[in-house]
């Protein structure tokens, strides 16, 4: 997490000083532009972190053991699968969830399917699709997408003992 901190921060003073470069103007446009979407975003920000916490200390071990660990099989990934679909907000909801999740032990497969679900078959995000690409290009990237989340999960079932000891 702190690389990842280190990494936005050196991104950050690259735009700050491009902006600059270009003219006070410019900076204090991008900072206004910030400022509105934290707003806009923070409500959503506090819920999902809110929703986190309350999962975490609320998740009983024996749950996570017998429905979400990897040794759970499909039960944990058709979950996930089914979840990470429904799951409204998208990623800025989905992900302080996953981060959760992950530490309370939910297994690889499982957390990598719920991803996978959220970021292709999230059903908040087709009805924009069909907006912005008219339905039949919309259902067929679903179409072609949905077994993408468990195919993920059970590849990183595989992958991740070499990766990602726990």
């Amino acid at each position: 997490m702190r690389g990842t901190l280190l990494a936005l921060i050196m991104v950050l003073i690259a735009l700050a000083t491009a902006a600059l470069w270009q003219g006070t103007d410019t900076f204090a446009a991008g900072v206004r532009s910030a400022m509105n979407q934290l707003l806009r975003f923070l409500p959503v920000l506090v819920v999902a972190m809110l929703m986190a916490g309350f999962a975490e200390v609320l998740l009983p071990k024996q749950l996570v053991q017998t429905w979400l660990s990897d040794n759970a099989g499909w039960r944990g990934i058709g979950l996930a699968w089914l979840a990470g679909i429904l799951t409204p907000g998208g990623s800025v909801m989905g992900l302080p969830l996953v981060a959760t999740l992950f530490k309370a032990g939910v297994g690889i497969g499982v957390l990598v399917t719920y991803m996978t679900a959220l970021a292709t078959l999230s059903v908040l995000r087709f009805p924009l699709e069909m907006g912005f690409v008219g339905w039949r290009l919309a259902t067929l990237r679903v179409i072609v997408s949905l077994l993408l989340p468990p195919l993920a999960g059970l590849l990183a079932q595989v992958v991740a003992p070499v990766i990602l000891p726990r």
